[in-house]
């Protein structure tokens, strides 16, 4: 099932005058008559449309609330596999909405693949089933260059366990890593990052949380995580590998005491690492900079406003220009892309991707060098890609 979203420029949208009738119009055989009212009602559908200013988005609905006897779906992450395939993660959430370890929920993680550019989707294939109440969540997700390999790290939570319920120096909450060797098709068995991924003796420390979405490989190979530490006040830093997944490394935390969880990172064309971090509370979002790879940060300084939510952050290849999408407002509604020039300190550019509710979303670059985004749309009914050309993001 696919919609069209129309990107509008308002100036250029004239609504029509009405026209009088001079006297009575003459009587129309039956069959012109009917043909008449279709075509004076496929006018008025027309009218009410607003006219394009760029090229169209369509988009379509890759998971569906009770699709597999699941009560909806969240949190999506994708990936463009080495072959060029698209991979859709996403957490099926069993019983209800609730968050992993809360509402007596039951989550797990699933998959879809489209092997031709985000038009159709393969049938749902749970990645992880942890068990009855437990959790399988918060995906994040890189592809190595070098080995080929697609790596995705995620939470594992027991039941009734969450980032606020989770007892520090225990497994309540796991950080986990799985990849594949074939694109998506298979993935290894579950590879355990709980000790690497939070300091087991720190009192405080209840889980560590990666992305969602949104991990990179720098130009010069290290696969980087954004994750934020589960305490008090939340705490983004990164997870790191500098030899393709054989061992992993925690950096430092965000200096400074404004907090900031869900979080995502892009290398800048100058190797500068860029993180766009969801505020714990207040009107705008925050940004710190690496110079050294994502293993110590800038202070932060605020960052766009918009309400807190996980938004998407990508860099398209051989360009300085930055992508992001999240939700317009007011509150979590009207998902728009925005363009940024100048490494994220500003984005001038901005375009309506979808005016309904949104919430959620991560960004890919596809081998053709165009962009997909993954998002919350319609009030968590739907989990919904579009395909963005990249002439669309630059149309001024």
């Amino acid at each position: 099932m696919k919609a069209t979203a129309l990107i509008c420029d308002e100036r250029q949208h004239f609504p029509l005058e009405p026209v009088e009738p001079e006297g009575p119009a003459p009587a129309r055989p039956p069959m012109e008559a009917a043909m008449y009212h279709v075509l004076a009602a496929l006018l008025i559908a027309l009218v009410a449309l607003p006219v394009l200013a760029a090229p169209d988005v369509t988009y379509v609905d890759v998971y569906t609330a009770g699709e597999g006897g699941y009560a909806l779906y969240r949190i999506p992450a994708i990936e463009t596999a080495p072959d060029g395939s698209l991979l859709a993660f996403a957490e099926a959430r069993k019983f209800n909405g609730g968050d992993p370890g809360m509402e007596n929920n039951e989550i797990d993680l699933v998959l879809k693949r489209s092997t031709d550019g985000g038009k159709t989707w393969s049938a749902m294939r749970i990645i992880e089933h942890a068990g009855e109440r437990w959790s399988s969540a918060n995906a994040a997700t890189v592809v190595d260059r070098r080995t080929r390999r697609v790596w995705v790290l995620y939470l594992r939570c027991k039941p009734g366990r969450s980032t606020d319920t989770s007892r520090p120096g225990t497994d309540d909450t796991q950080t986990l890593a799985r990849y594949s060797d074939d694109n998506g098709l298979t993935w290894s068995d579950a590879i355990d990052l709980t000790s690497v991924a939070r300091d087991m003796n720190d009192p405080a420390w209840r889980c560590t949380v990666v992305g969602p979405g949104g991990a990179i490989q720098t130009r010069k190979g290290r696969l980087l995580f954004a994750a934020w530490k589960a305490a008090k006040p939340y705490v983004p830093f990164c997870l790191y590998s500098d030899d393709h997944g054989r061992t992993w490394h925690r950096g430092e935390p965000l200096p400074g005491n404004t907090g900031g969880n869900e979080c995502q990172v892009a290398e800048l064309a100058d190797g500068t690492i860029l993180m766009d971090i969801r505020q714990n509370d207040g009107p705008h979002r925050w940004q710190a900079t690496s110079a050294d790879g994502g293993r110590t940060w800038s202070g932060p300084r605020p960052g766009q406003t918009v309400t807190p939510v996980a938004c998407a952050i990508e860099r398209v290849r051989r360009s300085s220009r930055l992508i992001w999408t999240g939700p317009k407002g007011p509150g979590r509604r009207t998902l728009v892309a925005r363009v940024s020039e100048d490494g994220g300190r500003t984005f001038g550019r901005e375009r309506v991707l979808s005016d309904e509710p949104a919430a959620y979303s991560d960004l890919a670059v596809l081998k053709d060098g165009n962009v997909g985004v993954l998002w919350e749309r319609g009030d968590y009914r739907f989990i919904s890609f579009a395909l963005l050309p990249r002439d669309l993001l630059a149309y001024r």
